[in-house]
């Protein structure tokens, strides 16, 4: 059975990045991956001021120069990373990003969504970038892997992942199998990484933390705890001092109310990671 991958790509460097590290982290899989790239020639706000005629001429122009610029990056991967386990489809979508990638997901059973993590804006609480961050919280059944535009997969590198996670709620298989599935294909190593808040776990907490020596049995884990640190720079430090290769932490809702994640690790981080970051979903 085929792995399908959607890649988002705008066709900067940040994600033609992504894009590298995606092939490369998949190249021994077959795969179908869907190149998309979103655009909107107008937003909601400007969309009503515009003439009709003009407004459908600039969208079609917005619409060939997306599709030809698809079919100049499959040219290019192909010249780059030829692998008969891989094969391509287009996808240019007249929509914001996130729409287009429910959408997608929705229409072609997706596995796993790779995009690149700079964004909109370089405001310096943007963790990463509007969009990524928007997917990471929206599509919630779908994993997703966010690849900073320092990241470079290092073929001969020793790979370890680094698993975040507070205990608080129960694992199931599911949420687990993408961060599974990659520490079996690079026989990597995961590292359970628990930045302790009281001085020590609650009953719930080591249920949950023992449940994981059952998800991960067929995998390398060791569990690391540390203190007196706050969880974005514990998790910087960790990953800083290992040479780790991943980030991946689960997104839970803390409340059946907040649909925000607000509390959750991955805005607690409070840092811009050096590190693709695995964000799985309950």
């Amino acid at each position: 059975m085929k792995n399908k991958i959607l890649i988002l790509t705008d066709f900067s460097l940040n994600s033609w990045n992504a894009l590298d590290y995606g092939l490369n982290l998949f190249k021994e899989e077959n795969c179908t991956f869907y190149l998309l790239n979103a655009f909107q020639t107008y937003n909601s706000i400007n969309k009503a001021l515009i003439n009709p005629e003009i407004r459908e001429l600039q969208q079609e122009k917005a619409r060939k120069e997306s599709e030809l610029n698809l079919e100049k990056l499959r040219k290019d991967i192909g010249r780059k990373f030829e692998n008969p386990n891989h094969c391509f489809l287009n996808i240019s979508a007249s929509n914001s990003v996130l729409d287009a990638v429910k959408e997608t997901v929705n229409k072609k059973d997706i596995s796993i969504i790779i995009m690149g993590t700079k964004g909109e804006t370089n405001a310096s609480n943007s963790i990463f970038g509007n969009n990524a961050a928007n997917i990471m919280e929206k599509i919630q059944r779908i994993p997703v892997l966010l690849v900073p535009q320092v990241a470079v997969f290092l073929k001969e590198k020793k790979r370890e992942i680094v698993f975040a996670t507070d205990f608080k709620f129960p694992f199931n298989n599911r949420e687990l199998a993408s961060i599974i599935s990659i520490a079996r294909r690079f026989k990597a190593p995961i590292r359970i990484l628990h930045i302790l808040e009281n001085e020590r776990l609650t009953n719930e907490q080591e249920v949950n933390k023992d449940s994981l020596r059952k998800y991960f049995k067929d995998v390398i884990f060791t569990f690391h705890t540390l203190t007196h640190i706050k969880v974005g720079a514990g998790v910087h430090s960790f990953i800083e001092s290992r040479g780790s290769e991943m980030l991946a932490l689960i997104h839970k809702k803390h409340n059946i109310l907040n649909s925000i994640f607000s509390k959750s690790l991955v805005h607690e981080l409070g840092y811009k990671p050096k590190v693709p970051v695995l964000a799985m979903h309950e």
